[in-house]
């Protein structure tokens, strides 16, 4: 069974944000709310919601893993949104 969970972006500043358990959307994705496959499709529709409501725009689902009361997002994309953006600073010469 796969644990997942909504992710999408905030529409009025663009920062990645996590569908909660009280259907709010946090940044963090520690607070954001897990289920397994059964239940995505009840988090999908209050995504939609949201987009209609003009709250967040491209909302999908990513697998996550909670390991020690701890989420982390399994594919690699997803642990970078989470962390925040990456910044390349090219080595001195």
């Amino acid at each position: 069974m796969t644990d997942r969970m909504v992710t999408a972006n905030r529409l009025h500043d663009g920062a990645v944000v996590y569908l909660a358990a009280d259907n709010d959307w946090t940044r963090n994705v520690e607070s954001g709310f897990v289920s397994d496959s059964d239940g995505t499709e009840k988090l999908m529709q209050v995504a939609e919601q949201a987009v209609q409501h003009q709250i967040i725009v491209a909302p999908y689902l990513i697998e996550v893993e909670v390991v020690a009361n701890s989420i982390r997002p399994v594919r690699f994309r997803e642990q970078i949104r989470a962390k925040g953006p990456t910044i390349f600073a090219p080595a001195a010469e």
